[in-house]
C-alpha cells in the first residue's frame, strides 16, 4: 500500500488513485485470491509439513536488525529512504525498550490519524472525470481498468512464485519447508501469513505455520520497499 502511493506520487501521480484503490482492494482480498492458488500448488502431504519451532531471538538480535536493515537497504536503494526509514524506526521504537510511549502511540493514535489522513487525500484525488488538455485524467478511465487487471495478476503470479520458490528449496533443505509459507512473500502483512496459518489449522490443529509466515511478509514489504526505490533511481531521472 505504501509503496505503491510513494511511487506512484513520484512517477504518475494522475494515477494515484487508481493505484492506491486497487492495491488495498488487493490486500482486503487475500483470503479470497490466495488459497485456490495454494492449493493448486501444493500437495495435501506438503500442506501438513511441520516446521520446527523458531529459536528465541536476544534482546541485543531484535535492536541490531532495523539498524542494521536500514543502513544496508537504503545504500541498496536510497530513493527509497522515507519508506524504509520509517519501517525501521517503528521496529526499533518497539524492540529498544526504552521508548513505550512513543511506540504506543506509533502503533495506535497515529496510524489511525495517518490512515485517516491518507484515505481522504486517496479520495480527493479521485476524480471520476477529470479533463486535462482535452482527456479524461480522472478515475473513470481504461487504465484505472488496466491497472486493476495488472495488480491482480502481479498478485497471483507472487503468490504463485513463492508458493513455487519454497518447494524448490525443499529439493535441497533436510528440513522440510511448509510450500504454503512461499505465498506470504508478498507486502500485505500481516494478512497473508494469517491466510497460510488459517490454511495449516484447516489440514492439522496442531500445526502452527504464523510465526514461519512472517519471515517471508515482512521480507516482502522490505523487499518491495527496495524494489521502488532501485524502480524510482531508474525511472525517475
Amino acid at each position: 500500500g505504501p509503496t505503491s502511493i510513494f511511487l506512484s506520487t513520484k512517477l504518475a501521480p494522475h494515477l494515484l488513485g487508481p493505484i492506491a484503490i486497487a492495491d488495498y482492494s488487493y490486500m482486503a482480498l487475500v483470503p479470497v485470491i490466495q488459497p485456490p492458488i495454494i492449493k493448486l500448488l501444493t500437495t495435501k502431504k506438503e500442506r501438513l509439513i511441520h516446521m520446527k519451532t523458531p529459536r528465541l531471538v536476544t534482546k541485543r538480535e531484535k535492536i541490531l536488525f532495523p539498524i542494521v536493515g536500514a543502513l544496508v537497504t537504503i545504500l541498496i536503494a536510497p530513493g527509497a529512504s522515507a519508506l524504509l526509514g520509517m519501517l525501521f524506526f517503528g521496529n526499533l521504537l518497539k524492540e529498544s525498550g526504552v521508548t513505550e510511549r512513543l511506540a504506543r502511540t506509533a502503533s495506535n493514535s497515529l496510524i489511525d490519524i495517518i490512515t485517516i489522513v491518507l484515505g481522504l487525500c486517496v479520495g480527493a484525488s479521485t476524480q471520476a472525470v477529470r479533463i486535462v488538455d482535452g482527456v479524461n485524467m480522472g478515475f473513470l478511465t481504461s487504465s484505472s481498468i488496466k491497472i486493476f487487471t495488472l495488480g491482480a495478476f502481479s498478485f497471483m503470479i507472487a503468490t504463485a512464485t513463492g508458493v513455487s520458490f519454497a518447494k524448490l528449496m525443499n529439493i535441497f533443505l533436510k528440513e522440510k519447508l511448509n510450500p504454503m509459507i512461499g505465498a506470504s512473500g508478498v507486502s500485505a502483512v500481516p494478512d497473508s501469513a494469517r491466510v497460510v496459518h488459517i490454511m495449516g489449522q484447516k489440514y492439522d490443529r496442531s500445526n502452527f505455520l504464523l510465526m514461519h509466515a512472517m519471515a517471508p511478509n515482512v521480507a516482502g514489504v522490505i523487499g518491495s520497499a527496495v524494489a521502488a526505490g532501485v524502480l524510482l533511481g531508474i525511472l525517475g531521472n
